[in-house]
């Protein structure tokens, strides 16, 4: 089915439907209730755990394929964010011509610092890209001002042409009228489920290019990236340039980074330099490491444990604290919230940091090896609880 095999095809439905039935599953504690900080079912989490997701994916291919590490790819996601925006100016404020130029845009960009970038490999190609970042950055954050707005960030204003919006066409982000930052919502008992357009439009684009990322891992050309990453070296001795295949690694890499950066300026219609910072590049690095690199559902993985502990956990303040242990005796109460304070709010980069640390050196292999050595256990305790039964069982 659709050019995968009949394990690949199960394993896309299963991500499919887990897609799909996100705002329900992060939605596993009742409004009101004292674990109810812990939801994630609200629109704007979801869409960055789907946008994120995509940026890793595209990320993946580069370095969990072929082990180029790259630490400049937030310049794409800045290019997708500025070029969406600049057709919401000039155009109007439908979706599609600002995605359709961001990927075009960020392949061109990709196709560009990668000609120039891979011709070294290991830490030097890293500080090239990460070099390529941060030239882009300053010139969107001051040289290129006419065309960024600078610090202030672009931004659509009243006096802009846009050409193609009518007398009743939405004054928001839109998908052929279907608004992005509109929602309904479904109350069960003491649930709320919120289903907003913005983020199955997303996830429907994060589903698409997680097939396609599926098509390439599955590949000849996919292999040959692992030919590149196991040893370059040796397939250079055999005749073959590796160039092409690395440059089109990038360049796939860079337009899912711009794609990821389109629909950021989708759901909110602002870009800024601070997308091209070297801390969104890093981010994306530890989401892929600490998923799995060069897997297909670490990445997705990564990308969602970040951003949750990105805004879960750092909206946990004292007051919530004291909340969730008002119930213990005051000498107690007060020991547990000054213990959790550090980890916790402001401080939830130290909760994660150890986490990370926790993931790479008992799980190099990231998120997804973590739950392959589960489900080994599971089968290799399940045959011999089979076994024994079949021992059981008297001869006939």
């Amino acid at each position: 089915m659709l050019g995968l095999s009949r394990k690949d095809t199960t394993f896309l439905l299963i991500v499919i439907a887990l897609t799909l039935f996100t705002p329900i599953l992060l939605q596993p504690f009742p409004e009101g209730s004292g674990l109810a900080t812990f939801n994630a079912g609200y629109p704007d989490l979801m869409q960055r755990f789907a946008i994120f997701g995509i940026f890793a994916i595209g990320f993946n291919i580069l370095f969990g394929l072929t082990g180029y590490l790259s630490f400049g790819h937030a310049a794409f996601l800045g290019v997708g964010s500025y070029s969406v925006v600049w057709m919401y100016k000039l155009l109007g404020y439908s979706v599609v011509p600002g995605i359709l130029l961001a990927v075009v845009v960020s392949a061109v960009f990709a196709l560009v610092i990668g000609f120039i970038s891979l011709r070294r490999s290991g830490i030097y190609f890293s500080i090239l890209t990460l070099a390529f970042a941060q030239m882009s950055y300053n010139l969107a954050y001051s040289v290129l001002t006419p065309l960024t707005n600078g610090e202030t960030g672009l931004q659509v204003y009243t006096n802009d042409p846009q050409v193609l919006m009518g007398e009743n066409s939405p004054t928001s982000p839109h998908f052929f009228g279907i608004v992005m930052n509109e929602s309904s919502k479904l109350n069960v008992g003491g649930w709320e489920f919120t289903f907003n357009n913005g983020y199955y439009f997303t996830a429907i684009v994060a589903i698409l290019v997680f097939y396609l990322s599926m098509r390439i891992f599955r590949s000849p050309f996919g292999l040959m990236l692992r030919a590149i990453k196991t040893n370059q070296t040796r397939l250079n001795y055999t005749g073959l340039n590796s160039r092409p295949y690395t440059l089109a690694a990038f360049v796939i890499s860079g337009m899912y980074a711009g794609l990821a950066g389109a629909l950021m300026a989708s759901m909110d219609p602002l870009a800024g330099a601070e997308r091209m910072q070297w801390t969104a590049s890093g981010e994306v690095v530890l989401m892929t490491i600490l998923g799995g690199a060069g897997t297909l559902m670490g990445p997705i993985l990564g990308a969602g444990f970040i951003k949750y502990f990105e805004n879960i956990f750092s909206k946990i303040n004292d007051n919530m604290l004291h909340q969730w242990f008002a119930w213990m005796p005051d000498g107690i109460e007060n020991f547990l919230i000054g213990v959790s304070h550090f980890f916790v709010g402001k401080s939830w980069h130290l909760t994660l940091g150890l986490l990370f640390m926790l993931v790479v050196i008992f799980l190099p292999g990231g998120l997804v090896e973590g739950g392959q050595r589960i489900a080994r256990r599971f089968r290799s305790r399940k045959s011999k609880d089979d076994g024994s039964e079949a021992q059981t069982q008297p001869a006939e």
